[in-house]
């Protein structure tokens, strides 16, 4: 999940007037599907939402959302220079309507792009106000504009969450602040932040500690600190009961950046927090691309972690570059990486409340707003090739065959034994003990790796 930049300081108005209906991508109709040869410049060649791969249109494997807080909200700055991008829709201030201005954009742009889904923070999609009750009241005009507009456009709300590191308030945290003020005003967003994705039919709520972690251990105490986050979501679990919210809740990992160190810092790491403080089963993961690498982790490695433990709920859907530390939030056009991606979540039986939202933005130098459109159906693609190599690799079936017969000697009468934990290190040492020095057979890793290659 990406950093939003502060907002400005411009006048706001009372009430989000009815937006206006000027077409906002006015040369661009809904992107064609075209051949795989095709020179078109802009054209999906591999996605076809209606095409079945392992009985299931691949818009229902896929699940594709766009992130409102890269597509509308990011102006492509960096620490080094001002934003390029170039959104003529958007007047640079915090009214209201202009809040609803950019709700009637997206939608315009998800229908073009054939995007089904998206996912919002709060204070990207309404300004904050100089009031926590202000801030409330221009979320819920916004909500009820997007409320009838992604109604109307036939859009639904992968998930919502709450921007809970941007503002200097929580410089020192939210969740896990060392101050109790902090705290009850980041229960108080959070609490609205559900009720507004309840209220727009979200499918699921995020959970990311950007802020939830230290910078140095002389002024923190961890064990406090934790305890504090543990509580805060269990009350957040009760409040959507409450409310009837039968969406999923998700934690993100993620080791740093801009905390140097984050408590959900990577999969295990938060599977073993939601194990510890009795919340597994509430939440499940949802599991990004580059943060997996900033964790020196693969994507592949993070989500069959998720998967093992039954808690793989969704995917931030981007990818870094290798030989730079940060964030970087590019979108996904590894169709290796898509393959392992679709390899695991095809494994796993599919989405059921989760997705694949491209939590991704374009390069700086691509500001103009047709760039929006080439980077997202660049990455729907990736995944639509994705899906089929993986699909196509499942049916050859000659790696899962090769791993079930790599642990076949656990099917015998010893390996059962002591997987069902009847077992004893005293048989294990008789058995060893009275037989030949173990042979070992190679683990034909290239050999593996030539028949993946085989299908892209």
């Amino acid at each position: 999940m990406a950093k939003k930049s502060t907002p400005s300081k411009a006048k706001r108005t009372k009430t989000a007037a009815a937006p206006r209906t000027k077409a906002a991508f006015p040369d661009i109709a809904a992107v064609p599907f075209v051949e795989r040869g095709s020179r078109a410049e802009l054209g999906f060649r591999h996605y076809r939402p209606d095409e079945k791969v392992e009985g299931k249109p691949m818009r229902e494997h896929l699940r594709f959302a766009s992130a409102y807080w890269h597509t509308m909200r990011n102006g492509l700055a960096d620490p080094f220079g001002a934003p390029t991008a170039l959104m003529p829709w958007d007047d640079g201030t915090d009214s209201l309507a202009n809040a609803a201005r950019r709700i009637e954009v997206f939608a315009e742009f998800l229908t073009k792009c054939r995007i089904d889904h998206w996912c919002f923070h709060d204070r990207d999609i309404a300004p904050e106000g100089a009031t926590l009750a202000e801030s409330h009241r221009n979320l819920d005009a916004i909500v009820k504009v997007a409320k009838d507009v992604m109604k109307g456009a036939k859009k639904r709300l992968l998930w919502g969450t709450a921007c809970l590191f941007a503002h200097p308030r929580y410089a020192s945290g939210a969740a896990t602040s060392p101050s109790l003020a902090v705290y009850a005003y980041a229960a108080a967003q959070v609490k609205k932040a559900i009720e507004v994705t309840h209220e727009l039919g979200g499918e699921g709520y995020v959970f990311w500690g950007g802020r939830e972690g230290y910078t140095s251990l002389l002024n923190t105490d961890m064990k406090r600190e934790r305890e504090q986050l543990a509580r805060f979501l269990h009350m957040a679990v009760d409040h959507k009961k409450k409310i009837g919210f039968k969406g999923r809740f998700y934690i993100e990992p993620k080791p740093r950046e801009p905390s140097v160190h984050q408590y959900d810092s990577d999969a295990a790491a938060c599977l073993a927090f939601l194990r510890e403080f009795d919340l597994l089963g509430e939440l499940s993961l949802n599991i990004e691309t580059n943060h997996a690498t900033l964790a020196g982790h693969t994507m592949e490695h993070e989500l069959t972690v998720a998967r093992d433990a039954q808690a793989l709920g969704s995917i931030d859907a981007n990818m870094g570059t290798d030989n730079c530390g940060w964030d970087t939030d590019e979108f996904p056009i590894d169709v290796h990486l898509t393959t392992k991606i679709m390899l695991i979540v095809l494994s796993m039986g599919g989405f059921t409340s989760g997705g694949l939202n491209f939590d991704a933005k374009r390069r700086r130098e691509s500001f103009e707003p047709k760039d929006l459109f080439h980077a997202h159906v660049a990455g729907m693609d990736a995944f639509a090739r994705g899906l089929k190599a993986a699909a196509a690799i499942r049916a050859d079936g000659r790696i899962a065959e090769f791993v079930r017969q790599r642990y076949r000697s656990w099917n015998t009468d010893l390996g059962l034994r002591v997987r069902s934990g009847a077992s004893s290190f005293e048989e294990l040492a008789n058995v060893a003990l009275g037989a030949k020095e173990p042979s070992l057979e190679s683990g034909r890793q290239e050999w593996l790796e030539a028949i993946v290659q085989e299908y892209l």
